[in-house]
């Protein structure tokens, strides 16, 4: 009798693991194939279900409202590293199923942060309406741009490899550029264009020829807006530093179109395919954070060496003007204390003179 019991609760126990190790693998299958999306069951609005960090308070991208951003006069112009030199080694070409990506080397960095950053990858984010319909992931006073291009680095002073880096502080450090849609083909953007229909379905990828990275950039990298945030994609980490460019750049309308139409979020064998469109992230809440500028004055409105000479002229006129008046005033009041004292003198002589009559 013992013995049977004995062995009924051997049985007992080894069904309760195998059931639990059963379990463990479905919920680890489960999670590892949730297929988040833009819009949809596990759209924009659902991710934090899943992704518990891209319900955080340091959420990106931001709305960044510029009379609300602070100048901070310690931070230096960004200093791409390696980025123009690709020693004739290809790039691989990657369509994810939610962006295109290119596979960085590890010897492209990034200076003017406190520590050395080395560059992952860049990618890019973009709408489906051409110009004036949003497609950029951060917007400027309310005001989003027709694409954005993000390039990913990671700490390699403090980290070992980016996926240490990403779960910690200050582990990530993106740049982000806007991209405006004009008339003129941007040629450094054709590097990556181009190739698009060699990766037109999630997963595929392609060698492409490597390029200089820093033409992709915009001229100005002395000005920019500074603050604390998070991967704009699942998992949603709160560990990256962002950098966003005040000068965009542009591509034409005829290299935005092909961005949005070339590519498709759905896998070569699957039956219905769809287009990979507004992968953009909506602006989520500041709540307590800063942003933080590099610069004081924005271009424009700035004054140019002969509006500063105009200025001094006016300036200077203005002074002697009021000189003039002043004088003027001063003469004019000291004439009427004078004819006052006069007027008195002579009121004083005829009630003398009065008096003698008298």
């Amino acid at each position: 009798m013992l013995v049977w019991v004995r062995g009924a609760s051997m049985d007992y126990w080894s069904f309760y693991i195998s059931l639990l190790f059963v379990c463990f693998l479905r919920t680890s299958a489960q999670y590892e194939e949730i297929r988040w999306t833009y819009s949809g069951l596990v759209g924009q609005a659902e991710w934090s279900e899943h992704f518990p960090d891209c319900g955080g308070s340091s959420q990106s991208p931001v709305d960044v409202v510029t009379c609300q951003t602070q100048y901070d006069p310690t931070l230096t112009p960004v200093t791409p590293l390696g980025y123009s030199q690709n020693n004739n080694q290809p790039f691989t070409l990657l369509n994810t199923g939610h962006t295109v990506v290119v596979q960085l080397p590890e010897w492209m960095g990034l200076g003017g942060l406190p520590w050395l950053f080395s560059a992952v990858q860049l990618h890019l984010h973009w709408g489906s309406g051409g110009p004036s319909h949003g497609g950029s992931e951060h917007t400027i006073d309310g005001l989003s741009a027709e694409a954005e291009l993000h390039i990913v680095h990671y700490n390699t002073e403090l980290f070992p490899n980016i996926s240490a880096a990403m779960r910690q502080k200050n582990g990530l450090a993106v740049l982000g550029i806007l991209i405006e849609a004009g008339d003129e083909t941007n040629p450094a953007f054709n590097s990556i264009i181009s190739y698009l229909s060699r990766i037109r379905h999630a997963e595929q990828k392609a060698l492409i020829p490597g390029f200089d990275v820093s033409s992709l950039l915009p001229k100005d990298l002395g000005r920019y807006y500074r603050y604390n945030g998070s991967l704009t994609t699942p998992p949603c980490y709160q560990e990256v530093i962002w950098t966003v460019f005040y000068e965009k750049v542009k591509i034409s309308k005829t290299q935005l179109l092909k961005l949005e139409t070339i590519l498709y979020s759905s896998k070569s064998e699957d039956m219905d395919r769809m287009l990979l469109q507004d992968n953009y992230r909506t602006t989520q809440p500041l709540n307590n954070r800063v942003i933080y500028k590099s610069f004081l004055a924005e271009p424009g409105k700035e004054f140019a060496p002969g509006e500063v000479t105009a200025i001094v002229i006016g300036v200077i006129c203005g002074c002697v003007g009021l000189a003039v008046i002043i004088r003027f005033i001063t003469k004019t009041i000291r004439f009427f204390t004078l004819l006052h004292h006069e007027t008195e003198m002579v009121n004083k002589c005829l009630t003398c003179f009065q008096t003698d009559q008298a």
